[in-house]
């Protein structure tokens, strides 16, 4: 009998919850609409996603890997009976050695953090379409000059997606334009795009997004492709989202990753 990948995934997810005392929700419509909210970058749900990524062949000789564990809290709140703000902050904490050369040793904490603040209407708006947009701020927070751009950057951000019958299709933008000047380093100058797809059922999530990142100074772009699953589960009376991604570095620069990375998730919801 032929098991598909998808069945490979779904009982690498099980496993994992199992290992961590986690039992799957029973399916049902607040479950399904969990799903739903989750798949909306701006939804008005309080969350808290922990994304583990791991990247290979990086740099000129392939000769680094790296590890980053990325802290997402999403904080969602009315500032009137039209119009939301959602609070997305990304933390990364890194370790990465020989990133540069096979002598560039390794550097281990903190990097830089974004922080992005999208102003979205209550309602609809027309075809369905949800929408949000504000200023995205980079903080230089790296706590070395290899994980840090070393400037703070500010620019717009932008989400647009539609939901429909379990799908969610959409896309999240932003330009930053690095603040001042660095001695050593090119002030920053970036568009990061990530058109997402994603279906939902039965608490289950499949997902493909690309996350590219297009560099005005060199005029290249990076970026994987990354196709995912993700199951509800249910730690105590606490839900959380599990996920596993595969990652393709389609368009690849001299310093960035190569070929095929992984990542794992898991996201804690406060549901209203």
């Amino acid at each position: 009998m032929e098991i598909s990948t998808s069945n490979y995934l779904k009982f690498g997810a099980v496993t994992v919850a199992m290992a961590f005392g986690l039992c799957p929700i029973p399916v049902s419509a607040d479950d399904n609409d969990l799903a739903k909210q989750l798949a909306n970058p701006i939804a008005s749900l309080i969350s808290v996603p922990i994304q583990m990524n791991y990247d290979t062949n990086i740099g000129p000789g392939r000769t680094g890997d790296r590890f980053t564990a990325n802290v997402q809290p999403v904080i969602p709140w009315a500032i009137n009976d039209d119009w939301n703000v959602i609070s997305r902050t990304i933390v990364p904490i890194t370790w990465q050695n020989d990133i540069l050369s096979e002598t560039s040793g390794q550097q281990y904490y903190l990097g830089d953090t974004l922080q992005s603040f999208f102003f979205s209407p209550q309602e609809t708006g027309p075809l369905g379409i949800v929408w949000g947009i504000g200023p995205a701020l980079v903080l230089p927070t790296g706590t070395d000059t290899l994980l840090s751009q070393g400037q703070v950057g500010l620019g717009p951000t932008f989400v647009a997606l539609k939901q429909s019958q379990g799908w969610t299709a959409g896309v999240l933008m932003n330009h930053i334009f690095g603040l001042g000047d660095h001695p050593t380093k090119d002030t920053i100058s970036s568009t990061f795009v990530q058109p997402f797809l994603s279906y939902a059922q039965d608490g289950w999530t499949y997902s493909v997004n690309t996350e590219v990142t297009y560099n005005w100074n060199t005029d290249q772009w990076s970026g994987p492709v990354n196709v995912q699953i993700a199951k509800l589960m249910m730690m105590g009376n606490q839900p959380v989202q599990l996920s596993g991604a595969v990652k393709y570095w389609a368009l690849d620069t001299e310093s960035s990753p190569h070929d095929f990375g992984v990542r794992f998730g898991a996201t804690f919801l406060f549901p209203k």
